[in-house]
């Protein structure tokens, strides 16, 4: 290794506080578990849970933020009083339907 490259010396910190997270982690459910503050058996579920999410591997994660944050965009354009793409469609379609109907009305008054 080169310790004059800057990248392979960011790689190597990064893989090292990767790794002292991992360790930490276990150490702290290993003493939750001697306290009885967490069961033994999710203690590693919880360790996993926690590794692969800092690895990026939780796509149900991703996908679970992805629509609360869709359901908060909702909620804030709701709430500035900003109609959705579907609330316009039907408003352009009554406007057709009127537009419609006035065109035929005076054509059935002059006769």
């Amino acid at each position: 290794m080169d310790p004059t490259n800057p990248l392979q010396q960011l790689l190597l910190r990064g893989l090292g506080t990767g790794s002292l997270v991992a360790d930490r982690l276990r150490y702290v459910s290993q003493e939750w578990v001697r306290s009885g503050k967490l069961d033994p058996n999710h203690a590693s579920a919880l360790v996993e849970d926690v590794l692969r999410a800092l690895r990026g591997d939780t796509p149900g994660l991703e996908e679970q933020a992805s629509r609360q944050l869709g359901r908060n965009r909702d909620q804030l354009l709701q709430d500035l009083g900003i109609p959705q793409q579907r609330e316009l469609d039907e408003l352009r379609g009554r406007i057709d339907r009127l537009e419609q109907a006035l065109r035929q009305r005076p054509e059935a008054s002059d006769t």
